[in-house]
Protein backbone atom coordinates (compact mmCIF):
# COMPACT_ATOMS: atom_id res chain seq x y z
CA UNK A 1 0.00 0.00 0.00
CA UNK A 2 2.76 2.37 1.06
CA UNK A 3 4.64 1.41 -2.22
CA UNK A 4 1.27 2.49 -4.54
CA UNK A 5 0.85 5.77 -2.22
CA UNK A 6 4.55 6.45 -3.27
CA UNK A 7 4.58 5.88 -7.05
CA UNK A 8 1.14 7.94 -7.23
CA UNK A 9 3.04 11.16 -5.44
CA UNK A 10 6.38 10.34 -7.41
CA UNK A 11 4.86 10.45 -11.02
CA UNK A 12 2.30 13.62 -9.81
CA UNK A 13 5.08 15.34 -8.66
CA UNK A 14 7.23 14.71 -12.07
CA UNK A 15 4.22 15.72 -14.01
CA UNK A 16 3.69 18.89 -11.96
CA UNK A 17 7.26 20.03 -12.00
CA UNK A 18 6.50 22.76 -14.61
CA UNK A 19 6.70 25.95 -13.35
CA UNK A 20 3.71 27.53 -12.73
CA UNK A 21 3.52 29.93 -15.44
CA UNK A 22 3.74 27.36 -17.81
CA UNK A 23 0.58 26.24 -18.17
CA UNK A 24 -1.06 28.08 -20.52
CA UNK A 25 1.20 26.88 -22.82
CA UNK A 26 -0.07 23.52 -22.05
CA UNK A 27 -2.60 22.10 -25.30
CA UNK A 28 -6.05 20.95 -24.72
CA UNK A 29 -5.12 17.21 -24.45
CA UNK A 30 -2.45 18.01 -21.69
CA UNK A 31 -4.95 18.18 -19.15
CA UNK A 32 -6.46 16.02 -16.63
CA UNK A 33 -10.09 18.03 -15.84
CA UNK A 34 -12.01 17.90 -12.81
CA UNK A 35 -15.50 18.63 -12.93
CA UNK A 36 -17.36 20.52 -9.30
CA UNK A 37 -20.52 22.01 -8.45
CA UNK A 38 -19.21 24.32 -5.67
CA UNK A 39 -22.15 24.19 -4.03
CA UNK A 40 -21.79 20.99 -3.41
CA UNK A 41 -18.04 20.34 -2.60
CA UNK A 42 -16.79 22.29 0.78
CA UNK A 43 -18.32 25.19 2.44
CA UNK A 44 -15.88 27.76 3.25
CA UNK A 45 -18.06 30.48 4.69
CA UNK A 46 -21.06 30.00 6.00
CA UNK A 47 -21.93 33.14 6.37
CA UNK A 48 -22.99 33.46 2.67
CA UNK A 49 -24.92 30.19 2.64
CA UNK A 50 -28.54 32.10 2.20
CA UNK A 51 -26.53 34.41 -0.28
CA UNK A 52 -27.46 37.45 1.66
CA UNK A 53 -31.10 37.03 1.50
CA UNK A 54 -33.79 36.48 4.66
CA UNK A 55 -36.16 34.25 5.44
CA UNK A 56 -36.60 30.58 4.62
CA UNK A 57 -35.73 28.24 2.08
CA UNK A 58 -38.27 29.23 -0.64
CA UNK A 59 -36.66 32.94 -0.42
CA UNK A 60 -33.32 31.38 0.53
CA UNK A 61 -33.01 28.68 -1.37
CA UNK A 62 -31.03 27.21 1.48
CA UNK A 63 -31.56 24.27 3.03
CA UNK A 64 -28.81 21.49 3.68
CA UNK A 65 -31.63 18.85 3.77
CA UNK A 66 -33.32 19.02 0.72
CA UNK A 67 -31.25 17.60 -2.47
CA UNK A 68 -32.73 20.61 -4.57
CA UNK A 69 -31.70 23.35 -2.46
CA UNK A 70 -28.36 25.24 -1.97
CA UNK A 71 -26.32 23.41 0.74
CA UNK A 72 -23.46 25.39 1.59
CA UNK A 73 -19.99 25.10 -0.95
CA UNK A 74 -18.82 27.98 -1.58
CA UNK A 75 -15.63 29.50 -3.80
CA UNK A 76 -13.59 29.72 -0.69
CA UNK A 77 -14.02 26.23 0.56
CA UNK A 78 -12.97 25.30 -3.06
CA UNK A 79 -9.52 27.08 -2.86
CA UNK A 80 -9.07 25.94 0.60
CA UNK A 81 -9.27 22.29 -1.04
CA UNK A 82 -7.19 23.03 -3.78
CA UNK A 83 -4.26 20.67 -2.41
CA UNK A 84 -6.66 17.80 -2.77
CA UNK A 85 -7.71 18.69 -6.40
CA UNK A 86 -4.15 18.93 -7.52
CA UNK A 87 -2.76 15.97 -5.66
CA UNK A 88 -5.78 13.69 -6.90
CA UNK A 89 -3.66 15.13 -11.08
CA UNK A 90 -5.59 17.15 -11.78
CA UNK A 91 -4.42 20.07 -14.13
CA UNK A 92 -7.57 21.98 -14.61
CA UNK A 93 -10.70 23.10 -13.11
CA UNK A 94 -14.32 23.13 -14.73
CA UNK A 95 -16.03 25.19 -12.71
CA UNK A 96 -19.41 24.67 -12.60
CA UNK A 97 -21.91 28.02 -13.14
CA UNK A 98 -21.04 31.10 -10.87
CA UNK A 99 -23.16 33.32 -12.08
CA UNK A 100 -25.88 34.80 -9.89
CA UNK A 101 -29.11 32.79 -10.00
CA UNK A 102 -32.78 33.07 -9.45
CA UNK A 103 -32.97 31.52 -5.97
CA UNK A 104 -35.68 29.52 -6.38
CA UNK A 105 -38.24 28.63 -8.56
CA UNK A 106 -40.87 26.08 -9.99
CA UNK A 107 -44.65 25.51 -9.65
CA UNK A 108 -45.83 25.22 -6.21
CA UNK A 109 -45.10 21.92 -4.25
CA UNK A 110 -42.33 21.50 -6.54
CA UNK A 111 -39.89 24.24 -6.35
CA UNK A 112 -36.20 24.52 -5.85
CA UNK A 113 -33.17 26.36 -6.07
CA UNK A 114 -30.46 27.54 -8.25
CA UNK A 115 -27.46 25.86 -6.56
CA UNK A 116 -26.68 24.23 -9.72
CA UNK A 117 -25.85 27.54 -11.51
CA UNK A 118 -28.47 26.84 -14.39
CA UNK A 119 -30.49 29.15 -13.99
CA UNK A 120 -28.98 32.97 -14.64
CA UNK A 121 -31.00 36.28 -13.90
CA UNK A 122 -27.11 37.88 -13.60
CA UNK A 123 -25.07 37.26 -16.19
CA UNK A 124 -22.24 39.58 -14.74
CA UNK A 125 -21.67 39.16 -11.16
CA UNK A 126 -21.18 36.11 -8.73
CA UNK A 127 -23.93 34.34 -6.87
CA UNK A 128 -23.90 35.43 -3.42
CA UNK A 129 -24.31 32.23 -2.03
CA UNK A 130 -21.20 30.93 -3.53
CA UNK A 131 -19.32 34.56 -2.37
CA UNK A 132 -17.71 37.65 -4.36
CA UNK A 133 -16.33 38.32 -7.09
CA UNK A 134 -12.64 38.86 -5.08
CA UNK A 135 -13.32 35.10 -4.32
CA UNK A 136 -13.70 33.68 -7.18
CA UNK A 137 -10.29 36.47 -8.35
CA UNK A 138 -8.56 34.02 -5.47
CA UNK A 139 -9.77 30.81 -5.93
CA UNK A 140 -8.68 31.19 -9.70
CA UNK A 141 -5.61 32.80 -8.88
CA UNK A 142 -4.50 30.57 -6.40
CA UNK A 143 -5.33 28.09 -9.05
CA UNK A 144 -2.78 29.59 -11.86
CA UNK A 145 -0.44 30.01 -9.07
CA UNK A 146 -0.19 26.38 -8.75
CA UNK A 147 -0.58 25.98 -12.89
CA UNK A 148 -3.69 24.78 -12.82
CA UNK A 149 -6.46 26.24 -15.76
CA UNK A 150 -9.64 26.97 -15.01
CA UNK A 151 -12.68 26.26 -17.04
CA UNK A 152 -15.63 28.34 -16.73
CA UNK A 153 -19.22 26.75 -17.11
CA UNK A 154 -21.83 29.45 -19.34
CA UNK A 155 -24.75 29.52 -20.29
CA UNK A 156 -26.31 31.10 -23.88
CA UNK A 157 -29.04 29.29 -24.53
CA UNK A 158 -31.23 30.28 -21.73
CA UNK A 159 -31.77 32.28 -18.30
CA UNK A 160 -34.27 31.65 -15.08
CA UNK A 161 -37.69 31.11 -15.92
CA UNK A 162 -39.26 34.42 -15.30
CA UNK A 163 -41.30 35.31 -19.08
CA UNK A 164 -45.13 34.57 -18.96
CA UNK A 165 -47.60 33.67 -21.30
CA UNK A 166 -50.79 35.07 -20.82
CA UNK A 167 -52.61 31.61 -22.70
CA UNK A 168 -50.72 29.93 -19.93
CA UNK A 169 -51.88 29.77 -16.20
CA UNK A 170 -48.54 31.06 -14.33
CA UNK A 171 -46.20 28.01 -13.30
CA UNK A 172 -48.01 25.57 -15.85
CA UNK A 173 -46.18 23.96 -18.74
CA UNK A 174 -47.14 25.90 -22.09
CA UNK A 175 -47.15 23.19 -25.43
CA UNK A 176 -44.61 24.02 -27.98
CA UNK A 177 -46.05 26.08 -30.90
CA UNK A 178 -43.87 25.42 -34.10
CA UNK A 179 -43.12 27.84 -36.85
CA UNK A 180 -45.52 26.37 -38.87
CA UNK A 181 -48.69 27.13 -37.66
CA UNK A 182 -47.57 29.51 -35.59
CA UNK A 183 -45.21 31.80 -38.18
CA UNK A 184 -43.13 34.88 -37.29
CA UNK A 185 -45.70 37.43 -39.87
CA UNK A 186 -48.94 36.09 -37.97
CA UNK A 187 -49.93 37.19 -34.56
CA UNK A 188 -50.77 33.89 -32.36
CA UNK A 189 -51.24 31.88 -35.33
CA UNK A 190 -52.43 31.31 -39.08
CA UNK A 191 -55.59 33.23 -38.76
CA UNK A 192 -54.13 35.76 -36.74
CA UNK A 193 -52.65 39.34 -37.96
CA UNK A 194 -50.15 40.36 -39.86
CA UNK A 195 -46.92 41.20 -37.94
CA UNK A 196 -43.19 41.86 -38.08
CA UNK A 197 -43.18 42.83 -41.77
CA UNK A 198 -40.09 42.83 -43.36
CA UNK A 199 -39.21 39.62 -41.70
CA UNK A 200 -38.25 37.21 -44.71
CA UNK A 201 -38.77 34.02 -42.55
CA UNK A 202 -36.79 31.46 -40.21
CA UNK A 203 -34.77 29.93 -43.38
CA UNK A 204 -32.84 33.60 -43.54
CA UNK A 205 -30.32 33.07 -40.58
CA UNK A 206 -29.20 36.16 -40.62
CA UNK A 207 -28.68 38.46 -37.91
CA UNK A 208 -29.89 41.65 -39.74
CA UNK A 209 -33.49 39.45 -41.16
CA UNK A 210 -33.76 38.81 -37.28
CA UNK A 211 -33.26 42.12 -35.95
CA UNK A 212 -36.26 42.31 -38.08
CA UNK A 213 -38.36 41.02 -35.24
CA UNK A 214 -40.80 43.63 -32.96
CA UNK A 215 -43.51 42.21 -31.73
CA UNK A 216 -43.30 38.78 -30.03
CA UNK A 217 -46.74 37.64 -30.03
CA UNK A 218 -46.19 35.17 -32.92
CA UNK A 219 -46.94 32.25 -30.89
CA UNK A 220 -47.70 33.61 -27.39
CA UNK A 221 -48.21 36.28 -25.83
CA UNK A 222 -45.34 36.75 -23.62
CA UNK A 223 -45.29 39.08 -20.26
CA UNK A 224 -43.10 40.22 -17.74
CA UNK A 225 -44.47 39.78 -13.97
CA UNK A 226 -44.36 43.60 -12.62
CA UNK A 227 -42.09 42.41 -9.86
CA UNK A 228 -39.55 40.78 -11.96
CA UNK A 229 -39.58 43.63 -14.55
CA UNK A 230 -35.87 44.23 -13.86
CA UNK A 231 -34.94 40.96 -12.53
CA UNK A 232 -32.35 39.93 -14.82
CA UNK A 233 -28.32 41.62 -16.19
CA UNK A 234 -27.97 43.17 -18.58
CA UNK A 235 -31.01 45.24 -19.20
CA UNK A 236 -31.44 44.38 -22.65
CA UNK A 237 -32.35 40.67 -20.86
CA UNK A 238 -35.47 41.81 -19.26
CA UNK A 239 -37.04 42.66 -23.05
CA UNK A 240 -39.47 39.76 -24.48
CA UNK A 241 -38.27 40.33 -27.97
CA UNK A 242 -35.00 38.94 -27.27
CA UNK A 243 -36.25 35.78 -26.51
CA UNK A 244 -38.33 32.96 -28.53
CA UNK A 245 -41.78 32.58 -26.52
CA UNK A 246 -42.67 28.98 -28.44
CA UNK A 247 -43.26 27.42 -25.34
CA UNK A 248 -41.34 24.39 -23.73
CA UNK A 249 -39.58 22.22 -26.43
CA UNK A 250 -39.89 18.44 -27.33
CA UNK A 251 -36.52 18.21 -27.70
CA UNK A 252 -37.15 17.50 -31.40
CA UNK A 253 -36.63 19.00 -34.66
CA UNK A 254 -37.00 22.85 -35.15
CA UNK A 255 -38.01 22.81 -31.00
CA UNK A 256 -35.27 21.50 -30.05
CA UNK A 257 -33.67 24.91 -30.54
CA UNK A 258 -36.12 27.52 -30.14
CA UNK A 259 -38.59 25.83 -27.34
CA UNK A 260 -38.03 26.73 -23.63
CA UNK A 261 -35.80 23.91 -21.68
CA UNK A 262 -37.85 23.28 -18.92
CA UNK A 263 -40.02 26.60 -18.76
CA UNK A 264 -36.72 28.66 -19.01
CA UNK A 265 -36.45 31.21 -21.36
CA UNK A 266 -35.30 30.88 -24.30
CA UNK A 267 -32.92 32.99 -25.93
CA UNK A 268 -33.53 34.15 -29.48
CA UNK A 269 -29.50 33.56 -30.43
CA UNK A 270 -30.62 34.57 -33.77
CA UNK A 271 -30.95 38.16 -32.59
CA UNK A 272 -28.07 40.80 -33.22
CA UNK A 273 -28.57 42.13 -30.08
CA UNK A 274 -28.23 38.41 -28.70
CA UNK A 275 -25.02 37.60 -30.34
CA UNK A 276 -23.70 41.04 -29.83
CA UNK A 277 -24.76 40.72 -25.78
CA UNK A 278 -23.28 37.38 -24.98
CA UNK A 279 -19.91 38.09 -26.70
CA UNK A 280 -19.66 40.69 -24.51
CA UNK A 281 -20.52 39.11 -21.81
CA UNK A 282 -18.51 36.22 -21.99
CA UNK A 283 -15.74 38.42 -22.90
CA UNK A 284 -15.42 40.27 -20.26
CA UNK A 285 -14.93 37.49 -17.68
CA UNK A 286 -12.02 36.64 -20.24
CA UNK A 287 -11.17 40.13 -19.35
CA UNK A 288 -11.56 40.57 -15.79
CA UNK A 289 -10.37 37.00 -14.65
CA UNK A 290 -8.14 34.94 -17.54
CA UNK A 291 -9.90 31.84 -17.54
CA UNK A 292 -8.50 29.41 -20.11
CA UNK A 293 -11.98 27.97 -21.53
CA UNK A 294 -15.46 27.40 -21.51
CA UNK A 295 -17.77 24.16 -21.06
CA UNK A 296 -21.03 25.20 -23.18
CA UNK A 297 -23.95 24.38 -21.54
CA UNK A 298 -27.02 23.19 -23.69
CA UNK A 299 -24.97 24.03 -26.93
CA UNK A 300 -27.11 21.68 -29.23
CA UNK A 301 -30.21 23.93 -28.49
CA UNK A 302 -28.46 27.01 -30.12
CA UNK A 303 -28.54 27.44 -33.47
CA UNK A 304 -24.94 26.62 -35.55
CA UNK A 305 -25.00 30.24 -36.68
CA UNK A 306 -24.89 31.55 -33.27
CA UNK A 307 -21.47 29.45 -32.51
CA UNK A 308 -20.30 30.50 -35.68
CA UNK A 309 -19.87 34.09 -34.54
CA UNK A 310 -19.54 33.41 -30.69
CA UNK A 311 -16.34 30.69 -30.48
CA UNK A 312 -13.59 32.86 -32.90
CA UNK A 313 -14.85 35.53 -30.90
CA UNK A 314 -14.01 33.76 -27.37
CA UNK A 315 -11.24 32.70 -29.12
CA UNK A 316 -9.79 35.96 -30.19
CA UNK A 317 -10.52 37.48 -26.73
CA UNK A 318 -8.24 35.10 -25.10
CA UNK A 319 -5.30 35.50 -27.81
CA UNK A 320 -5.83 39.10 -26.63
CA UNK A 321 -5.34 38.06 -22.92
CA UNK A 322 -2.56 36.26 -23.84
CA UNK A 323 -4.37 32.76 -23.44
CA UNK A 324 -3.15 30.70 -26.80
CA UNK A 325 -4.84 27.56 -25.61
CA UNK A 326 -8.59 29.03 -24.88
CA UNK A 327 -10.48 25.50 -24.50
CA UNK A 328 -14.01 25.48 -25.89
CA UNK A 329 -16.43 22.74 -25.93
CA UNK A 330 -20.04 22.02 -25.40
CA UNK A 331 -22.52 19.80 -24.17
CA UNK A 332 -24.27 18.17 -26.82
CA UNK A 333 -26.68 15.30 -24.82
CA UNK A 334 -27.89 12.30 -26.49
CA UNK A 335 -24.55 11.94 -28.35
CA UNK A 336 -24.21 8.28 -27.72
CA UNK A 337 -22.84 7.89 -31.54
CA UNK A 338 -19.59 9.52 -32.73
CA UNK A 339 -21.21 11.05 -35.99
CA UNK A 340 -23.65 13.01 -33.64
CA UNK A 341 -21.54 14.61 -32.04
CA UNK A 342 -19.17 15.09 -35.08
CA UNK A 343 -22.04 17.01 -36.32
CA UNK A 344 -21.94 19.81 -34.16
CA UNK A 345 -18.09 20.41 -34.98
CA UNK A 346 -18.77 21.00 -38.46
CA UNK A 347 -22.15 22.86 -38.56
CA UNK A 348 -21.41 24.60 -35.46
CA UNK A 349 -17.53 25.10 -36.21
CA UNK A 350 -17.51 23.18 -32.38
CA UNK A 351 -13.64 22.90 -31.60
CA UNK A 352 -14.77 20.15 -28.67
CA UNK A 353 -17.67 18.61 -27.33
CA UNK A 354 -17.75 16.28 -24.89
CA UNK A 355 -17.84 13.04 -25.45
CA UNK A 356 -20.97 11.32 -24.54
CA UNK A 357 -20.49 8.34 -26.97
CA UNK A 358 -17.44 7.25 -25.54
CA UNK A 359 -19.12 7.73 -21.93
CA UNK A 360 -22.02 5.22 -23.48
CA UNK A 361 -18.94 2.80 -24.95
CA UNK A 362 -17.64 2.70 -21.68
CA UNK A 363 -21.01 1.67 -19.38
CA UNK A 364 -22.08 -0.37 -22.26
CA UNK A 365 -18.80 -2.93 -22.00
CA UNK A 366 -17.30 -2.15 -18.61
CA UNK A 367 -20.56 -1.93 -16.57
CA UNK A 368 -23.52 -3.30 -19.23
CA UNK A 369 -21.24 -6.72 -20.55
CA UNK A 370 -21.34 -5.93 -24.03
CA UNK A 371 -18.62 -7.15 -26.73
CA UNK A 372 -15.21 -5.20 -26.40
CA UNK A 373 -15.70 -4.91 -30.47
CA UNK A 374 -18.15 -1.50 -29.23
CA UNK A 375 -15.01 0.36 -27.82
CA UNK A 376 -13.21 -0.06 -31.01
CA UNK A 377 -16.42 1.10 -33.14
CA UNK A 378 -16.19 4.06 -31.00
CA UNK A 379 -12.63 5.26 -31.44
CA UNK A 380 -13.06 4.24 -35.58
CA UNK A 381 -15.56 6.92 -35.45
CA UNK A 382 -12.63 9.88 -34.47
CA UNK A 383 -12.26 10.29 -38.46
CA UNK A 384 -15.82 12.36 -38.62
CA UNK A 385 -15.05 15.03 -36.64
CA UNK A 386 -14.27 18.34 -38.01
CA UNK A 387 -10.49 17.54 -37.77
CA UNK A 388 -10.70 14.05 -37.72
CA UNK A 389 -8.35 12.51 -34.81
CA UNK A 390 -7.15 15.49 -34.26
CA UNK A 391 -10.65 16.88 -32.40
CA UNK A 392 -11.50 13.61 -31.47
CA UNK A 393 -7.81 14.22 -29.40
CA UNK A 394 -9.13 16.86 -27.14
CA UNK A 395 -13.10 15.39 -26.67
CA UNK A 396 -13.34 15.54 -22.88
CA UNK A 397 -14.12 11.98 -21.98
CA UNK A 398 -15.94 11.15 -19.30
CA UNK A 399 -17.57 8.24 -16.82
CA UNK A 400 -20.42 9.95 -15.76
CA UNK A 401 -22.18 13.91 -14.25
CA UNK A 402 -24.31 15.86 -12.70
CA UNK A 403 -26.90 14.99 -15.22
CA UNK A 404 -26.64 11.43 -16.07
CA UNK A 405 -25.34 10.20 -12.82
CA UNK A 406 -22.77 7.73 -11.69
CA UNK A 407 -20.43 5.74 -13.47
CA UNK A 408 -20.70 3.59 -9.98
CA UNK A 409 -24.30 3.16 -10.14
CA UNK A 410 -24.32 2.05 -13.60
CA UNK A 411 -22.44 -1.11 -12.91
CA UNK A 412 -24.36 -1.91 -10.27
CA UNK A 413 -27.86 -1.74 -11.61
CA UNK A 414 -26.00 -3.66 -14.84
CA UNK A 415 -24.51 -6.61 -12.73
CA UNK A 416 -27.11 -6.65 -8.98
CA UNK A 417 -25.54 -9.79 -7.73
CA UNK A 418 -22.58 -8.39 -8.15
CA UNK A 419 -20.04 -8.21 -4.81
CA UNK A 420 -18.54 -5.15 -3.22
CA UNK A 421 -15.05 -6.37 -4.72
CA UNK A 422 -16.00 -6.64 -8.20
CA UNK A 423 -18.48 -3.44 -8.69
CA UNK A 424 -15.14 -1.98 -7.24
CA UNK A 425 -12.86 -3.66 -9.81
CA UNK A 426 -15.58 -2.89 -12.71
CA UNK A 427 -15.16 1.25 -11.45
CA UNK A 428 -11.48 0.80 -11.29
CA UNK A 429 -11.37 -0.51 -14.63
CA UNK A 430 -13.49 2.37 -16.53
CA UNK A 431 -11.47 4.72 -14.96
CA UNK A 432 -8.14 3.15 -16.25
CA UNK A 433 -10.41 3.83 -19.72
CA UNK A 434 -10.57 6.85 -18.94
CA UNK A 435 -7.14 8.25 -18.28
CA UNK A 436 -5.01 6.71 -20.22
CA UNK A 437 -7.29 6.36 -23.63
CA UNK A 438 -7.53 9.46 -26.34
CA UNK A 439 -9.64 12.04 -25.37
CA UNK A 440 -8.94 14.90 -21.74
CA UNK A 441 -9.68 12.56 -18.76
CA UNK A 442 -12.54 14.49 -16.61
CA UNK A 443 -13.50 12.92 -13.16
CA UNK A 444 -16.66 14.36 -11.83
CA UNK A 445 -16.07 15.41 -7.87
CA UNK A 446 -17.25 12.34 -5.48
CA UNK A 447 -16.27 9.82 -8.30
CA UNK A 448 -12.86 9.02 -6.69
CA UNK A 449 -14.52 8.62 -3.59
CA UNK A 450 -16.47 6.12 -4.78
CA UNK A 451 -20.05 7.86 -4.84
CA UNK A 452 -22.68 6.02 -6.89
CA UNK A 453 -26.27 7.71 -6.45
CA UNK A 454 -29.39 6.97 -6.90
CA UNK A 455 -30.04 7.99 -10.01
CA UNK A 456 -29.38 10.96 -12.52
CA UNK A 457 -29.58 15.02 -11.93
CA UNK A 458 -29.95 15.66 -8.16
CA UNK A 459 -29.84 12.28 -7.04
CA UNK A 460 -25.85 12.35 -8.46
CA UNK A 461 -25.20 15.46 -6.73
CA UNK A 462 -24.09 14.18 -3.52
CA UNK A 463 -22.17 16.94 -1.38
CA UNK A 464 -18.08 16.31 -0.58
CA UNK A 465 -18.57 17.57 2.69
CA UNK A 466 -20.81 16.30 5.64
CA UNK A 467 -24.52 15.81 4.34
CA UNK A 468 -27.25 16.54 5.73
CA UNK A 469 -29.67 15.10 3.15
CA UNK A 470 -31.01 11.45 4.01
CA UNK A 471 -31.10 10.39 0.32
CA UNK A 472 -27.72 10.84 0.11
CA UNK A 473 -26.88 9.57 3.37
CA UNK A 474 -28.07 6.09 2.87
CA UNK A 475 -26.21 5.41 -0.18
CA UNK A 476 -23.66 2.51 -0.07
CA UNK A 477 -20.06 3.55 -1.39
CA UNK A 478 -17.88 2.29 -3.40
CA UNK A 479 -14.65 1.55 -1.70
CA UNK A 480 -14.93 2.22 1.76
CA UNK A 481 -17.27 2.03 4.40
CA UNK A 482 -17.95 5.73 4.92
CA UNK A 483 -21.00 7.59 3.46
CA UNK A 484 -21.29 11.10 2.81
CA UNK A 485 -23.24 11.76 6.24
CA UNK A 486 -19.12 12.75 6.88
CA UNK A 487 -16.75 14.78 4.43
CA UNK A 488 -15.20 12.39 1.19
CA UNK A 489 -11.86 13.78 0.81
CA UNK A 490 -10.03 10.40 1.73
CA UNK A 491 -6.68 10.96 -0.30
CA UNK A 492 -6.04 7.02 0.77
CA UNK A 493 -9.60 5.46 -0.91
CA UNK A 494 -8.39 3.00 -3.67
CA UNK A 495 -10.31 4.75 -6.31
CA UNK A 496 -8.56 8.46 -5.47
CA UNK A 497 -5.12 6.80 -5.53
CA UNK A 498 -5.68 4.85 -8.68
CA UNK A 499 -6.78 7.82 -10.57
CA UNK A 500 -3.72 9.92 -8.58
CA UNK A 501 -1.53 7.08 -9.63
CA UNK A 502 -2.44 7.41 -13.64
CA UNK A 503 -2.91 10.64 -13.99
CA UNK A 504 0.69 10.53 -13.22
CA UNK A 505 1.57 8.16 -15.60
CA UNK A 506 -0.61 10.03 -18.47
CA UNK A 507 1.48 13.68 -17.50
CA UNK A 508 4.71 12.01 -17.60
CA UNK A 509 4.16 10.09 -21.06
CA UNK A 510 3.26 12.34 -23.86
CA UNK A 511 2.43 9.25 -25.72
CA UNK A 512 -0.94 9.11 -23.55
CA UNK A 513 -2.11 12.82 -24.13
CA UNK A 514 -0.46 13.62 -27.37
CA UNK A 515 0.05 10.08 -28.73
CA UNK A 516 -2.17 8.54 -31.97
CA UNK A 517 -3.91 5.62 -30.71
CA UNK A 518 -3.70 2.16 -32.97
CA UNK A 519 -6.95 -0.72 -31.99
CA UNK A 520 -4.87 -3.58 -31.18
CA UNK A 521 -7.29 -5.90 -30.18
CA UNK A 522 -11.14 -6.79 -29.50
CA UNK A 523 -13.66 -8.99 -29.67
CA UNK A 524 -17.55 -10.22 -30.09
CA UNK A 525 -17.91 -10.57 -26.64
CA UNK A 526 -16.39 -9.41 -22.75
CA UNK A 527 -12.89 -9.72 -22.91
CA UNK A 528 -9.82 -8.13 -24.31
CA UNK A 529 -9.86 -4.47 -25.78
CA UNK A 530 -6.06 -3.04 -26.53
CA UNK A 531 -4.74 -0.33 -28.30
CA UNK A 532 -1.32 0.99 -28.72
CA UNK A 533 -0.67 4.75 -28.09
CA UNK A 534 2.33 6.35 -30.22
CA UNK A 535 4.35 9.12 -28.11
CA UNK A 536 4.76 11.93 -31.38
CA UNK A 537 8.20 12.99 -30.93
CA UNK A 538 10.20 9.54 -30.58
CA UNK A 539 7.57 7.02 -31.86
CA UNK A 540 7.80 5.15 -28.62
CA UNK A 541 4.82 2.88 -28.38
CA UNK A 542 2.72 2.17 -24.77
CA UNK A 543 0.48 -0.51 -24.82
CA UNK A 544 -2.68 -0.34 -23.50
CA UNK A 545 -4.91 -3.55 -22.35
CA UNK A 546 -8.03 -3.94 -20.97
CA UNK A 547 -10.21 -6.92 -20.49
CA UNK A 548 -13.67 -6.55 -19.51
CA UNK A 549 -14.62 -10.56 -18.61
CA UNK A 550 -14.88 -11.86 -15.38
CA UNK A 551 -12.42 -14.39 -16.76
CA UNK A 552 -8.52 -14.10 -16.69
CA UNK A 553 -7.74 -13.78 -20.46
CA UNK A 554 -4.43 -14.36 -22.27
CA UNK A 555 -3.98 -13.56 -25.71
CA UNK A 556 -1.03 -12.66 -28.02
CA UNK A 557 -1.87 -9.02 -29.23
CA UNK A 558 0.18 -7.28 -32.33
CA UNK A 559 2.57 -4.51 -31.12
CA UNK A 560 5.39 -2.56 -33.44
CA UNK A 561 8.45 -5.48 -34.83
CA UNK A 562 10.55 -3.46 -33.26
CA UNK A 563 9.25 -3.13 -29.83
CA UNK A 564 11.25 -5.80 -28.11
CA UNK A 565 11.41 -5.75 -24.50
CA UNK A 566 8.14 -3.88 -22.53
CA UNK A 567 8.53 -2.13 -18.99
CA UNK A 568 5.08 -2.05 -16.84
CA UNK A 569 3.60 1.21 -15.99
CA UNK A 570 1.25 -0.04 -14.25
CA UNK A 571 -0.71 -3.92 -14.21
CA UNK A 572 1.08 -7.26 -15.44
CA UNK A 573 3.10 -6.49 -18.79
CA UNK A 574 5.97 -9.02 -20.10
CA UNK A 575 8.90 -7.92 -20.42
CA UNK A 576 9.74 -9.34 -24.10
CA UNK A 577 8.01 -9.72 -27.08
CA UNK A 578 6.82 -13.52 -27.44
CA UNK A 579 7.73 -13.20 -31.28
CA UNK A 580 8.62 -10.08 -33.01
CA UNK A 581 5.27 -8.10 -33.45
CA UNK A 582 3.63 -9.76 -30.51
CA UNK A 583 3.17 -9.57 -27.18
CA UNK A 584 1.58 -12.31 -25.00
CA UNK A 585 -0.85 -10.96 -22.03
CA UNK A 586 -2.45 -12.26 -19.47
CA UNK A 587 -4.63 -10.16 -17.40
CA UNK A 588 -6.94 -10.90 -14.56
CA UNK A 589 -10.74 -10.68 -14.51
CA UNK A 590 -11.15 -6.92 -14.56
CA UNK A 591 -8.04 -6.34 -14.94
CA UNK A 592 -5.64 -3.37 -16.99
CA UNK A 593 -2.27 -3.24 -17.89
CA UNK A 594 0.22 -0.09 -19.60
CA UNK A 595 3.40 -1.72 -21.06
CA UNK A 596 6.15 0.85 -22.18
CA UNK A 597 8.27 -0.32 -25.19
CA UNK A 598 11.79 0.52 -24.74
CA UNK A 599 13.24 3.14 -26.59
CA UNK A 600 14.74 1.39 -29.64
Amino acid sequence: MRLFALLASTLLATATAAPAQDYRQRLPQDEVIYFVLPDRFENGDPANDRGGLTGGPLRTGFDPTHKGFFHGGDLKGLTQRLDYIQSLGATAIWLGPIFKNKPVQGAKGRESAGYHGYWITDFTTVDPHLGTEADLRAFIDAAHGRGMKVYMDIIVNHTADVIQYRECAEGSPCPYRDRGNYPYSRKGGLNGAAINPGFAGDGVQTPQNFAKLTDPTYAYTPYVPPAERNAKTPAWLNDPIYYHNRGNTTFADESSTTGDFSGLDDLMTENPRVIAGMIDIFGGWIDRFGVDGFRVDTAKHVNPEFWRSFVPAMQARARANGIPNFHIFGEVTSGMEPGYLARWTKIADYPAVLDFAFMNAVIDTVAGNKPTSELASLFEGDVLYARGEDTAMILPTFLGNHDHGRFARDVREANPNASDDEVLKRVQLGHAMLMTLRGVPTIYSGDEQGFAGDGNDQDAREDMFASKVAVYNDNKLVGTTATTATANFDTSHPLYRQIATLAGLRLSHPALTRGRQIIRARDDKPGLFAVSRIDPDTGREILLAFNTSDKPVTQGVEVDTAATRFTALAGPCPTQAAAPGSLLLTLPAFGYAVCAAEPR
